[in-house]
């Protein structure tokens, strides 16, 4: 090696996709934990039409973000290598995501 040339060590292609497969768990048990709260937290103060509708709106977007998330971490644990992610599915797991937070934020207050 000349000229301060530095030897990269080989890139394990193995790893980037199980990190991402653990992120999505992660984010999916996080979810989880927040629309349980959410729901608890819709129920708390008695049971009205309107606070029944929102703790069914958040475990429909749950189960919309959970069936995302289970989807990409199939296709990351394939062993062809995992594809990209659609523009569908990624759209699909932000405005799950976003609403789950506008339907928290309308718990708040």
């Amino acid at each position: 090696m000349s000229g301060g040339a530095v030897a990269v060590p080989g890139r394990d292609p193995g790893l980037q996709p199980e990190r991402t497969r653990l992120a999505w768990r992660r984010t999916t048990l996080a979810g989880t934990v927040s629309a349980v709260l959410a729901v608890r937290t819709a129920l708390h103060g008695g049971v009205t039409p309107g606070r029944v509708a929102v703790g069914v709106l958040v475990c429909v977007l749950w189960l919309g973000f959970l069936l995302v998330a289970q989807r990409r971490i199939t296709t990351l644990a394939s062993f062809a290598g995992p594809r990209a992610m659609t523009p569908r599915h990624a759209t699909a797991a932000v405005l799950c995501t976003v609403a789950l937070a506008a339907c928290g934020a309308a718990l708040v207050l």
